[in-house]
């Protein structure tokens, strides 16, 4: 049956089956061409997912339609083919990024806690249950990302951004300079304490507590990479950056981020 509808989502929708091929393609390094369409997720999700999802009860070409808090509450999970373990997290609400104040609203959807309960997709493409240190979620700057729809990369964390934060530990629980450059940039960082993201918005977090960034949103980049404290404890290392054109930095915290997630083989 899965099948069939997956077949039945190009005939029906050939022109949003075409607009996937062209996002793909900007995942592989094809988002300067002209032809590259930044509004491509959100006509996949809109034109394919969820109408599948509500019509066939399969959200092909997503992995997942979650609209049990309605259209704007809502969020999809797409896979990119192209790379080994990413997923993406969509809000099947209009919003574009990381600027957007519908994120720190009151009552705003937490979309960083359904990110990392959808980190299991992960374990699925790896065939194994990672540790949660192995796993990060990152949303780029507005200047450093190819599509108008925000979405969340879900994804192994490197190798050596894990090694060089566990170097930096302990890490404190208000934003503070990392120790060391992460991927050759510079990170603020704040340890959260919890199992989930459900009580922690990490879109507020920067917001309120680094100065400046709720009225330059755009200009940020946010990473959540999951850690194991002392004693056990399960937790958070959040991370923000910031665009520095004169440093050569875009924000795209989508850099700390493994595509081919190697570390799974070093765990």
């Amino acid at each position: 049956m899965t099948r069939l509808v997956r077949i039945l989502a190009t005939l029906v929708f050939p022109p949003y089956a075409f607009g996937l091929v062209l996002f793909l393609g900007a995942g592989l390094g094809l988002a300067g061409r002209p032809y590259a369409d930044p509004d491509a997720l959100w006509n996949i999700v809109h034109r394919l997912c969820v109408p599948n999802e509500a019509r066939f009860g399969d959200p092909a070409p997503c992995r997942r339609v979650d609209l049990r808090g309605g259209d704007r509450n809502g969020y999809a999970v797409l896979k990119d083919p192209f790379r080994t373990t990413q997923f993406l997290l969509i809000p099947t609400a209009r919003i574009t990024g990381i600027e957007s104040p519908a994120l720190v609203a009151e009552n705003a959807p937490n979309y960083f806690a359904s990110a990392w309960r959808s980190h299991t997709y992960i374990d699925r493409a790896v065939r194994r249950v990672l540790p949660r240190n192995d796993i990060a979620l990152a949303v780029n700057s507005a200047s450093a990302r190819t599509q108008n729809q925000l979405h969340i990369h879900i994804d192994c964390v490197r190798a050596d951004v894990r090694a060089a934060l566990q170097r930096a530990d302990p890490v404190p629980r208000r934003w503070s300079p990392v120790a060391v450059l992460l991927a050759g940039h510079r990170y603020l960082a704040m340890r959260v304490d919890a199992a989930q993201l459900d009580g922690v918005n990490p879109f507020r977090l920067l917001a309120e507590g680094v100065p400046g960034a709720q009225q330059d949103m755009g200009h940020h980049t946010l990473v959540a990479i999951g850690a194991i404290f002392s004693n056990a404890h399960p937790g958070f290392i959040i991370l923000e950056g910031r665009v520095d054109p004169a440093g050569g930095d875009t924000g795209s915290g989508e850099e700390l981020l493994d595509h081919t997630c190697r570390i799974a083989k070093l765990s």
